[in-house]
């Protein structure tokens, strides 16, 4: 895995400008993994996902990750900072090729009598789920996408028989195998002394990043282009800091 160039960034936020979190989150990906199948890319684990993401977003932009929150308890507008290569294992084999191994997605656990076996949840899942759907709903259809089989005693049992707290503990189960995809970062208010959890999305966070960043270069690339009559393409080759000093001389 490498550092996005200028060129990729520009392509990313025109292909995936109009999609949803979870295409956009593939589009990325794809070059990152530019040998791999957009399939494989959706059938790996959300927080498989986001560990190529938190790496490649380092490896673009930086390990700093900056942002405001809001304290529930005194209200105070705190200042974030978090590095990046605190919350995935830079071991992982997925971040040191451009193509996608097989990884796990199944994994099963016993609850009183009953063996669950399920898989981990997936872009591709994410992709598939209908669109507006409430907390109750999409509950359900994740239950439904990831539950592979439920056996008491060694025999199959129906959809319709499965015991109420199953969802509960299967969801938890879920979180616990795959942990970056319930990614959570810690704050800590120093007006009250308040610590709390603040779930982390690295797909909108990153795209933000790659939406503010391809939109200024945009404009570096007109004011560039409009003042030597360069080619969007010899622009691009070009450094940030190369680009920053001809604006300069241009005198805006």
């Amino acid at each position: 895995m490498r550092a996005l160039s200028a060129s990729e960034l520009l392509e990313i936020l025109e292909r995936g400008r109009a999609a949803t979190p979870a295409r956009q989150a593939i589009v990325i990906l794809e070059r990152a993994f530019p040998r791999a199948s957009v399939l494989d890319l959706a059938r790996l684990s959300i927080g498989q996902r986001d560990s190529c993401l938190l790496c490649l977003r380092e490896l673009t932009f930086g390990s700093q990750l900056k942002g405001l929150a809001d304290c529930p308890i005194c209200h105070e507008r705190l200042e974030l900072a978090f590095d990046t290569q605190n919350l995935y294992d830079p071991t992982l084999p997925l971040l040191h090729t451009e193509t996608i191994e097989p990884v796990k997605t199944e994994a099963s656990f016993h609850m009183d009598a009953y063996e669950v076996a399920y898989r981990f949840l997936t872009s591709a899942d994410l992709v598939a789920l209908p669109e507006q759907a409430d907390a109750t709903t999409t509950r359900q259809f994740l239950l439904d996408t990831c539950l592979i089989s439920v056996h008491k005693d060694g025999v199959l049992v129906n959809r319709s028989d499965l015991p109420s707290n199953l969802p509960s503990v299967l969801m938890e189960k879920m979180e616990q195998a795959d942990p970056l995809a319930n990614l959570t970062l810690v704050a800590n208010c120093p007006a009250c002394g308040h610590r709390w959890q603040i779930l982390f999305d690295i797909v909108s966070y990153f795209w933000s990043e790659i939406h503010a960043w391809a939109i200024r270069l945009l404009h570096e690339v007109h004011t560039l282009a409009s003042a030597y009559g360069w080619r969007e393409a010899d622009i691009l080759t070009m450094s940030a800091w190369r680009r920053q000093q001809y604006i300069e001389m241009i005198g805006i």
